[in-house]
């Protein structure tokens, strides 16, 4: 019977602050703490499998369903690119530029020159606030709005009808070429925008990663032969690098409907699911109640996913970050994140405390496969969890 592994990462689920918060200034972020006492949280499979018997976290029951550890980042950052990398087995001791005052002079007007475009605002924003305030501007000059945030990232916004999607991801492209080196910024956003005055962010964006700087389980699967299936925004996060088949979506409930399907399908490898709506649509606008239904949603798709699931299954639950909404910031927060496993072949109840590092799933997921790690990162906790 074929393997199956699937790992799903709740963009931004974290469940605390890391020691190490302060340098972030993250003090007392805590993500789930947030959205647990919210009317809109009713996560009863979650709490079964054993979310709120990880360490740290209070609250849990006599018996959870699944194994579970409180995961602690390696690498210098709280970015989706970072935390997905580590996940992935590769930590990043240096943290990807960031850019609090804008892009210098010499990245814009190589940008503008090489678009034929004016740039707008270059400095950080909030991504619906940005439109509101340049959008009438970029309406009638055409200029493109370029701004940044927290975060290693170079955001392109642009209206759907003044620039179509098609040519504004080419923009994308001509500014991922230009941030290389120094200015290796993780992500390149493409942030297309419709309607009148305030606007409407599309379910068009599009993200232009910085390739990998090494291996990752992806990589060592898809050469041992192994299905690597990507769901969600995972083959823009890793720039297609070692992914054999990808399913891009355009919301939380449309990446369970595919993970669904794929759950129907024969393939032996990863099927590996970011769902970005928490961090999105609701972390990084401070919305907690919707934050809170968003995990009940996900609570409601565990409630038909775990009964379907074969002998040879196993189902990982993690983050890449925090992004708690109930603080002033808007940004990610550096926050612990959950794990829990889960499978007909997986342990109930196994508490795997605090684990050093994100990697410790990549380790995990390559030992199920009897795949050696190859460079990539990661103590495997497969055996602790096994029958």
């Amino acid at each position: 019977m074929s393997k199956r592994f699937f790992l799903i990462v709740l963009d931004s689920f974290g469940v605390g602050e890391l020691p190490d918060a302060y340098k972030w200034k993250d003090e007392g972020s805590n993500t789930l703490g947030a959205i647990r006492n919210h009317p809109n949280f009713n996560c009863p499979n979650l709490t079964n499998l054993g979310l709120f018997n990880i360490e740290g976290v209070g609250g849990g029951i006599a018996s959870p369903k699944a194994s579970y550890a409180r995961m602690c980042e390696q690498s210098m950052g709280k970015d989706t690119t970072i935390g997905h990398w580590e996940i992935a087995g590769i930590i990043s001791p240096e943290p990807l530029p960031t850019y609090p005052n804008g892009f210098p002079d010499e990245v814009i007007k190589e940008f503008e020159k090489l678009t034929g475009r004016k740039v707008i605002c270059n400095k950080p924003y909030s991504g619906t606030e940005v439109i509101k305030d340049y959008g009438r501007e970029h309406v009638e000059t055409g200029a493109l709005i370029v701004y940044t945030s927290a975060d290693s990232v170079f955001q392109i916004a642009a209206h759907e009808d003044i620039v179509p999607v098609e040519k504004l991801y080419e923009y994308c492209e001509i500014a991922r070429k230009i941030l290389v080196g120094k200015h290796g910024v993780g992500r390149v956003i493409a942030r297309p925008f419709n309607g009148e005055y305030p606007f409407t962010r599309t379910s068009n964006r599009h993200d232009f990663s910085l390739l990998p700087p090494k291996d990752t389980m992806l990589n060592v699967l898809q050469r041992a032969g192994y299905d690597t299936i990507s769901v969600g925004k995972i083959y823009d996060i890793f720039a297609g690098s070692g992914v054999s088949e990808s399913h891009r979506t355009t919301s939380n409930t449309h990446g369970m409907e595919v993970t669904k399907e794929l759950q129907k399908k024969d393939f032996s490898g990863l099927c590996f699911v970011n769902l970005v709506d928490f961090d999105m649509k609701y972390g990084h606008r401070n919305d907690v109640p919707g934050y809170a239904a968003a995990a009940t949603e996900f609570d409601n798709f565990l409630s038909t996913f775990l009964p379907e699931m074969r002998e040879d299954d196993i189902l990982l639950i993690t983050a890449d970050h925090g992004c708690d909404p109930a603080t002033p910031s808007t940004d990610h927060s550096r926050e612990y994140t959950p794990m829990l496993i889960c499978g007909k072949s997986i342990k109930s109840g196994v508490n795997l405390g605090t684990r050093s590092s994100f990697s410790d799933i990549s380790a995990t997921v390559l030992e199920y496969f009897g795949v050696a790690q190859q460079g990539t990162k990661g103590e495997s906790f497969l055996k602790a969890v096994t029958k």
